[in-house]
C-alpha cells in the first residue's frame, strides 16, 4: 500500500482542494495529486519531492489569488 501526503488544503463555500503527494516506486519519481472535494482532478509525475513541492506550491498560490484560503 502507498501512503499519499497532503501538502496543503484550501477551502473556499463549503469546498475544498487538496494536494498530495505519492511516492512513484517503479522510477522514483513523485506524483502531485489535487483532489477537488476527495476527487481526483488532476495529476502530474514530477522526478524528485522538491519538483513537486514546488509545483503544488505555484497552485496554491493561484488559488489564494482567486480567493481560496489556506486550512488544514
Amino acid at each position: 500500500m502507498t501512503d499519499t501526503i497532503r501538502v496543503w488544503r484550501v477551502r473556499k463555500h463549503h469546498t475544498w482542494i487538496d494536494a498530495r503527494l505519492l511516492d512513484a516506486a517503479r522510477d522514483g519519481g513523485v506524483e502531485l495529486q489535487l483532489f477537488y472535494d476527495n476527487t481526483l482532478v488532476f495529476a502530474r509525475h514530477c522526478p524528485t519531492r522538491e519538483d513537486a513541492v514546488a509545483t503544488a506550491d505555484s497552485y496554491l498560490k493561484n488559488l489564494e489569488r482567486a480567493g481560496w484560503n489556506t486550512h488544514w
